[in-house]
């Protein structure tokens, strides 16, 4: 079974390792590989937000800007139609295309 942690906008899964009895957070919307381990929930978060930190401290002293959570941008791929129908729609709502989708799509993230 797997289940995600967050820390400051950056999104860890976490599997159980039966071979070390642990729990194994790994960051995945970040380039680098950021790992931790834990055996409870309190460990965990202990142990995520230690291995952030020292992420961050990393690429301080190499000089480098850590990897950004999100950048608030992403692109997706739609059949013509859809794309076509989805702009109408914002159109006719008054809205622009990246509007209509924003608001879209948290109604329904908060709605389900």
């Amino acid at each position: 079974m797997q289940t995600t942690m967050s820390w400051n906008g950056y999104i860890a899964t976490i599997e159980y390792d039966p071979g070390i009895r642990k729990f194994h957070g790994i960051v995945q919307n970040a380039n680098s590989i950021i790992t931790f381990y834990g055996s409870s929930v309190d460990e965990l978060e202990r142990e995520f937000s230690a291995s952030m930190t020292e992420y961050f401290k990393v690429c301080k002293e190499k000089g480098k800007g850590p990897d950004k959570a999100y950048s608030g941008r992403f692109n997706v791929r739609l059949q013509p139609r859809l794309h076509g129908e989805i702009a109408a729609t914002a159109i006719r709502e008054g809205k622009s295309l990246n509007q209509w989708v924003s608001e879209t799509l948290e109604q329904t993230l908060h709605t389900t």
